[in-house]
């Protein structure tokens, strides 16, 4: 391969993510399982990734998901999440708590009732 045609991801090279992402980092912290919701279009003067991540979030997807999806690090992805949530160009869902999920024992309950109908 060509020094002309090789990928600078394969290299390790952080150059073209620190240009990605502007230097900046993530204020914002992001699960893996954080859904994101795209709440407008993407505009023509804005950054490739920026603009796929709005395209890919007319229905809500996970950051590990935009990460697959962008063959970004979750860092990089992260950092453009951050910035599109200050513009208020996205939305960030927050993953359901454990906590907030019925325990087993009642479950099996209901469906033990249920059966009994």
């Amino acid at each position: 391969m060509t020094p002309e045609n090789r990928n600078p991801w394969e290299e390790g090279n952080p150059v073209p993510l620190y240009v990605i992402t502007g230097g900046g980092f993530s204020a914002d912290t992001f699960n893996l399982v954080t859904l994101i919701a795209a709440r407008s279009t993407p505009d023509p003067a804005m950054q490739p990734e920026q603009a796929a991540i709005l395209t890919m979030c007319t229905y809500p997807l996970s950051v590990a998901e935009l990460s697959a999806y962008l063959s970004l690090p979750f860092s990089v992805v992260t950092v453009l999440l951050s910035q599109l949530v200050d513009e208020e160009r996205v939305e960030a869902i927050a993953p359901v708590p454990v906590a907030a999920f019925p325990e087993r024992g009642l479950l099996e309950a209901v469906i033990h009732g249920l059966r009994k109908l």
